[in-house]
């Protein structure tokens, strides 16, 4: 009886052992062949704007290196929540993916008091793509040249010099936010729901300075209808390299900036996120992509699940930040 007592654990353990090791391969085995069928990348934007283009030029070439469908599907709304929502609650099987942004995964879970998902528990990190540089512009007759010279400005003018950004609580408004915080200068915050209409009323003059993404600024710029003063970027632009950043301007290691990368639903098995991980980086380093990305003034990053999930951890805290000094808040 003694040494059957004795057997029983070391049964139970060897099951135990066996199916973890089962288990533990079935993990770690990527399935054959994937994809086996259409992929879908959502875009939490209406087509046309930055984080469209990006998704459609890298979908276009995983489709042809997949030999799958790899379809774009745009799911606007709430600040970028609500396709961002829908991917966080699809089949963690890899065949639906979110090209999130900034808002989606960085600030609105400092933002809305009721979000419907976690941009870390709700998601599978598996590459950044993009970084999408803000620029501060302004009309040319605005009596400032560079950024020192504005924020001496809008101290003398105690607050009452308006800026146009992209919305309350998008990561313009929250970076001019925490610039004038650190700048110890106070401006009037006046959103806008597109940046076309930004660089518009900065073109008229109805509001003389403005913060929005670069691709929008530089043909107006470009044609010297308006003066930049400033990159939100830690480094310049390959689109115009002859543009300083803040942090250049006497913020050292200031850096806020938009920025895009593809997530799966958690659970998704972590051999197809690093096949994707894989493939997405492929694709970003083909001279084609690279140029048209450089031609948007979006440089494309590729980095490895690991180091986004770091990166994103970190935008998390820094976005905080912002939100709490701009008091922005949304439901």
């Amino acid at each position: 009886m003694s040494n059957y007592l004795k057997f029983i654990p070391a049964f139970f353990l060897s099951i135990f052992c066996s199916y973890g090791l089962h288990a533990n391969a079935q993990s770690t085995s990527a399935p054959p062949n994937y994809p086996t069928k259409a992929v879908k990348i959502v875009v939490p934007f209406t087509p046309g704007g930055a984080t469209d283009i990006t998704a459609r030029i890298i979908a276009e070439k995983l489709q042809n290196k997949w030999g799958q469908p790899v379809l774009v599907e745009n799911k606007p709304g709430a600040g970028s929540n609500i396709g961002a929502d829908y991917v966080a609650k699809s089949a963690p099987d890899g065949y639906t993916l979110v090209l999130g942004v900034t808002g989606s995964h960085g600030i609105n879970v400092s933002l809305y008091k009721n979000l419907p998902y976690h941009p870390i528990r709700d998601f599978e990190p598996i590459t950044q793509a993009t970084m999408y540089p803000n620029v501060i512009f302004a009309n040319p007759s605005l009596p400032a040249n560079n950024l020192q010279e504005l924020l001496a400005l809008a101290r003398k003018e105690g607050g009452n010099m308006p800026f146009g950004h992209d919305g309350t609580g998008t990561a313009s408004h929250l970076t001019m936010e925490l610039l004038l915080y650190k700048a110890g200068a106070k401006m009037q915050a006046i959103p806008y729901k597109g940046s076309s209409q930004i660089v518009s009323d900065v073109l008229g003059n109805q509001v003389s300075v403005g913060i929005t993404g670069i691709t929008s600024v530089l043909p107006a710029y470009k044609a010297g209808k308006v003066k930049i003063l400033a990159l939100t970027s830690g480094n310049r632009s390959t689109a115009a390299p002859e543009l300083p950043t803040i942090a250049e301007q006497g913020f050292a290691g200031f850096s806020a900036q938009p920025w895009s990368g593809f997530f799966a639903p958690k659970g998704t098995p972590k051999p197809i996120i690093n096949k994707i991980a894989t493939d997405i980086i492929e694709v970003m380093r083909m001279p084609d992509v690279i140029q048209k990305m450089n031609d948007l003034g979006t440089p494309l990053v590729g980095s490895q699940p690991e180091d986004f999930a770091i990166f994103l951890a970190s935008e998390i805290d820094k976005w905080a930040e912002a939100v709490k000094v701009s008091g922005a808040t949304a439901d």
